[in-house]
């Protein structure tokens, strides 16, 4: 028994539409079904950020969202973000102050570091923080991801 569900969205300003099973989730089909690798699976319970996707302009995780509630909807990934350049400003920031280090949280921290980013207001170390507080880091102990924050907010990156 076929139970796919005919799907259309648009991935980094591409018309996309698949059958797609309706318990897949957004970032296995981002992943799976279209290679765009660049956000990863981690705790699958969307708590370490490391999925985070852009769904019609707002952030989401990509491992709690259905790729079939998606239908209809704009999806922006990293990589879309990346080839736009709209990240050029953040990611140069990360590499000054070696806020990469493994690089697996980076995709998700950037997604949500834009996310702040646009709102574009004068923000403490404590507001970033809870802002990122969403997405985990093993590696930096996030100084060096706030302080790329920073850098933007403050016109420095």
């Amino acid at each position: 028994m076929d139970t796919a569900v005919q799907t259309t969205l648009t991935v980094n300003g591409t018309p996309v539409t698949r059958r797609i099973e309706p318990r897949m989730h957004l970032v296995d089909f981002l992943r799976e079904e279209l290679g765009l690798t660049g956000s990863h699976i981690g705790c699958e319970h969307g708590v370490c950020g490391a999925c985070t996707v852009r769904v019609d302009g707002e952030i989401v995780r990509g491992c709690l969202m259905l790729a079939v509630q998606a239908d209809g909807c704009r999806v922006e990934t990293i990589e879309g973000l990346t080839d736009s350049k709209e990240l050029e400003k953040l990611q140069k920031a990360f590499h000054e102050r070696n806020a990469l280090q493994c690089g697996f949280c980076t995709p998700g921290m950037l997604m949500a570091a834009q996310d702040l980013l646009k709102q574009k207001r004068k923000m403490s170390r404590e507001d970033i923080r809870g802002h990122l507080s969403g997405n985990y880091c093993r590696c930096t102990g996030y100084q060096a991801i706030v302080d790329a924050i920073e850098d933007c907010i403050n016109g420095q990156g």
